[in-house]
C-alpha cells in the first residue's frame, strides 16, 4: 500500500479498453472573428439589460405598492378629517340657532302661541273652550295675543289663559278638551340636538365613504 496523494482527474481523453475514446473534453475555441467577437459582446450587452430592466421594474413595483398603501392610509385619514368636519359644522349651525331662536323668544315670547293656535284652530273650534297655561309673567300678554288670534280666527271668548309657575319663559300647554298641546323651547331644543346627533351617527362616515378595495392591492408598471 503506497501514501501517494490521489491525482486529480483532468477531465482529459479517457480511451476504454478497446482503444476507443471514451470521453473527450469539448475543445474550446481560442480565436474568434471579429463578427463573433461583436455578436458575443451583443449578446453579453442583451442579457446585462435585461438583467437591470428586471431589477429596475422590481424596484418600481415596491415603489408603486407603497404609494398605493400611504394612499390608502391617507384616504382614510381625510375621511375622518371630513366627518369631523360635518360634526363641528353642524354643532356651530346648531350654536348659532339657539342664540337666534332665544333672543327671537325674548324678543316675541307669544308667537309660539299664535303659530299653535293658527296651526290647531280647526280641532280647537270644535270644543268649547281653549285653556292655555303659561309663565305668570306673560299671561297678559299671552291672552291678549291669543285674543286677537281667536277673533281672526272667528271663535272670540273662547280662550282662557292661566298661570303657571313651572312653565318656562315663552312655554305653554294648550287643553282643549278633546286634545292638548305644548311647547318648550328647552326640551324642543333638545330634541333638535339629539335628532342632529341622531343623523350624525346614522349617517357616520359614509357621505365621505371612500372603499380602499377599489385601490389595487399590487400595482404591475
Amino acid at each position: 500500500m503506497t501514501d501517494a496523494a490521489p491525482r486529480k482527474f483532468s477531465f482529459e481523453t479517457v480511451f476504454d479498453e478497446e482503444g476507443g475514446i471514451a470521453y473527450a473534453p469539448p475543445k474550446q475555441k481560442r480565436i474568434f472573428t471579429l463578427d463573433e467577437v461583436t455578436k458575443i459582446r451583443a449578446e453579453c450587452f442583451e442579457d446585462g439589460q435585461r438583467s437591470a430592466l428586471v431589477v429596475a421594474e422590481q424596484a418600481a413595483a415596491a415603489a408603486l405598492q407603497g404609494i398605493a398603501h400611504a394612499a390608502q392610509a391617507a384616504l382614510s385619514t381625510l375621511v375622518q378629517i371630513a366627518h369631523d368636519h360635518r360634526v363641528e359644522s353642524a354643532e356651530l349651525s346648531l350654536a348659532c340657532a339657539r342664540q337666534i331662536a332665544d333672543a327671537a323668544l325674548e324678543q316675541f315670547p307669544d308667537a309660539p302661541a299664535r303659530a299653535a293656535l293658527d296651526a290647531l284652530a280647526a280641532e280647537i273650534t270644535t270644543g268649547p273652550r281653549l285653556t292655555v297655561r303659561a309663565s305668570a309673567d306673560l299671561v297678559e300678554r299671552f291672552q291678549r295675543t291669543l285674543d286677537e288670534q281667536a277673533q281672526a280666527l272667528g271663535m272670540p271668548g273662547q280662550i282662557i289663559v292661566k298661570a303657571d309657575p313651572l312653565m318656562p319663559h315663552a312655554a305653554f300647554h294648550f287643553d282643549w278638551g278633546d286634545g292638548r298641546a305644548s311647547y318648550d323651547p328647552t326640551v324642543t331644543a333638545a330634541r333638535v340636538a339629539q335628532a342632529l346627533h341622531n343623523a350624525l351617527i346614522a349617517e357616520g362616515m359614509h357621505a365621505e365613504a371612500i372603499n380602499p378595495h377599489a385601490l389595487p392591492s399590487t400595482i404591475n408598471p
